[in-house]
């Protein structure tokens, strides 16, 4: 067991590195690392919009060929040996930066994507990119009738059954697979060394499934059809309604949606349509995707979404956890920023709730349209663990995000990301839909967020609601006492959420549930005293808990063993005492974790984020629990 000394010394370390990163503004923001895909896209569409020499580009060359791995690849998320689409994407990067095709970087890379099956092989998106250039035929391609805009809102079926991040990048590429172009770029560039099959031998078709989903196929031949012969029913009307669409949800600092495809599509959409580079409309779309970037002296790379509401709220709860005063200046200063950031504005999610009124949070500094569940809990949550000079304020401000919070509680029970209801699972098998998050339905893990704050703030809802939370947590429990976690890496993310929930809103009714939990937590820690699971188990559900120890998984369990044994009086201490342990010998010097895994989750089995302050804030607020609860 580390001596209390130490673990004082590993927080107040902890403590004074997040304090001394704190922005003037009063927020934390750190970056948001994903793929390669991002960053080789952003060069794509600045080639397209002749914006590329207004760009240090060479130092994203430099980024790319720094990502590529021994085997030749460039890999989705740490460690995965390499990814088919991923490298294809960067291969056109490079090209478009200049690179020969019979550079050694590019040979290595060619060998690995024709082992893997070359571009026929490859995601519908990566396809997508390839066919703006001419390096893909439009043939394969979906095509989608850009009528579907005008679907009324009690039509089965609206864009608003898509989920918020697919609604926002669908829109605009309705417009895009409609005009189908190529554009000319510099240098001009084929790739018909990617084909394995040979380029006079591909085959432009949507991949068949074999299943259900073939069903899509013989309704795209339809619709490419009607394309041919100029049949589509009402695509000017369609077009124009996209095209309404897309400009009315433009921040006005230029973002749309908050995240780089929506911005990225939309900027491709407005290409499409002829809008000048000098049009206002466009000029701010371009510097919001260059507030995306991260340069250094050699660097030039894109992020694929910033954090900063997201990072603030975590940074002040693990701060108030771990001991500093709720009259703090940093925190103060810090709940000050966070109650500005509220969006009171109707957005998307009104679509379906008919009565809820505006209340919630948003993940980045600007996005009116998309507020979160998560964030909007998570926030709270902050906020009432702080101590600010208007708490009247404070309170309004509270009551707004739990009644809002309240009205998007889904029919089965559960809390969604950022719509209600949001759940025709058939919209995954469209051949368009090939990374399998068309939808947002309600998960575990947004769901014990919303029950974590209703108990831990005292909060009052309506009991019948809570109830039917609780259920529908009962009901996702995994038959190991695990339970899913759709935006963090994996089991031990959710499972550390619902024994929070369940320790502060049900722990009588519900110990049984808690103690399984804990349970398997405890049975997954590595020898080496931590946590850890790889990305790897959303597509294989065997390595459920199964990884290397990571600072930021290491945390989560901890903060869930310490909840369940604060529900029930039955802490799992010699696995916690390791557990500190591991936290403690593997910090920095300068009070920060190192952690290469990614541990945030954009889209289960296709799209992974490393959030470079995960591994500083939750370790201290395990620390910070574990001292109060166990440390004398």
């Amino acid at each position: 067991m580390t001596e209390k000394n130490k673990i004082k010394s590993s927080i107040l370390a902890s403590q004074n590195y997040l304090l001394n990163l704190q922005k003037l503004e009063g927020y934390w923001w750190s970056e948001l690392e994903s793929n390669v895909t991002i960053t080789a896209e952003i060069i794509l569409l600045h080639k397209i919009w002749q914006t590329d020499n207004k760009r240090p580009l060479d130092k994203a060359k430099n980024y790319l060929i720094s990502q590529q791995r021994e085997h030749g690849a460039w890999e989705l998320f740490y460690g995965d040996g390499g990814d088919l689409s991923t490298s294809i994407e960067a291969y056109m990067a490079l090209r478009l930066l200049g690179i020969s095709q019979t550079d050694s970087i590019m040979l290595k890379a060619k060998e690995f994507i024709i082992q893997k099956g070359g571009i026929s092989c490859s995601r519908i998106f990566t396809k997508l990119h390839l066919a703006l250039i001419g390096c893909y035929n439009w043939q394969g391609i979906p095509s989608i009738p850009p009528s579907i805009m005008l679907l009324p809102d009690d039509f089965p079926f609206t864009i608003y059954e898509m989920s918020s991040w697919a609604r926002s990048s669908t829109v605009p590429l309705l417009i895009v697979f409609d005009k189908k172009p190529i554009f000319s770029v510099n240098p001009i560039i084929n790739l018909d060394e990617l084909y394995a099959e040979g380029i006079n031998n591909a085959t432009f078709e949507l991949p068949r499934q074999y299943d259900m989903t073939d069903l899509f196929l013989g309704l795209d031949k339809a619709f490419k059809f009607a394309e041919d012969f100029n049949l589509m029913p009402l695509r000017e009307e369609g077009l124009k309604a996209a095209e309404k669409w897309i400009l009315s949800r433009q921040e006005v600092t230029g973002d749309w949606g908050g995240i780089i495809p929506a911005m990225l599509n939309s900027m491709l959409a407005l290409k499409c349509l002829e809008y000048d580079v000098a049009d206002p409309v466009v000029a701010r779309g371009l510097e919001a995707i260059d507030r995306f970037v991260i340069e250094t002296e050699d660097s030039y790379w894109v992020q694929p979404c910033v954090s900063p509401v997201w990072d603030t709220a975590w940074v002040i709860r693990s701060l108030v956890d771990s001991g500093i005063p709720p009259s703090h200046p940093a925190v103060l200063k810090a709940g000050e920023w966070l109650l500005q950031q509220q969006i009171l504005d109707y957005g998307d999610w009104a679509v379906k709730n008919k009565f809820g009124k505006p209340g919630g949070w948003a993940f980045e500094f600007i996005n009116r349209f998309y507020p979160d569940i998560d964030d909007t809990a998570v926030v709270v949550m902050a906020l009432d663990a702080v101590e600010l000079p208007d708490e009247e304020l404070k309170s309004q401000a509270i009551a707004r995000a739990m009644e809002w919070v309240a009205s998007m509680q889904c029919e089965p029970g559960g809390w969604a990301a950022f719509d209600v209801d949001n759940n025709q699972d058939w919209l995954n098998g469209i051949p368009y839909g090939d990374l399998k998050a068309m939808i947002d339905p309600n998960t575990a893990d947004v769901t014990a967020r919303v029950l974590e704050m209703v108990g831990c703030c005292g909060l009052s809802m309506d009991s019948w609601r809570v109830k039917r939370a609780i259920d529908y947590l009962a009901r996702e429990e995994e038959k190991e006492g695990c339970w899913f976690g759709r935006w963090g890496v994996n089991y031990i993310y959710g499972t550390s959420g619902v024994i929070s929930a369940l320790a502060v809103v049900a722990r009588e009714s519900h110990g049984g549930y808690i103690e399984r939990g804990a349970t398997w937590l405890v049975g997954c820690q590595n020898s080496d005293g931590g946590w850890g699971e790889s990305c790897w188990s959303y597509n294989d559900p065997s390595l459920k808990g199964k990884g290397k120890s990571t600072a930021s998984q290491t945390a989560w369990a901890l903060i869930g063993l310490l909840a369940a044994g604060e529900a029930t009086g039955n802490f799992a201490r010699e696995a916690i005492d390791r557990g500190v342990d591991f936290l403690v010998s593997t910090q920095n010097d300068d009070g920060s974790w190192s952690e290469s895994e990614f541990t945030g989750t954009g889209f289960p089995c296709h799209f992974y984020i490393k959030y470079n302050f995960y591994p500083q804030y939750f370790p201290l607020m395990a620390l910070g629990k574990y001292e109060n609860l166990l440390g004398g």
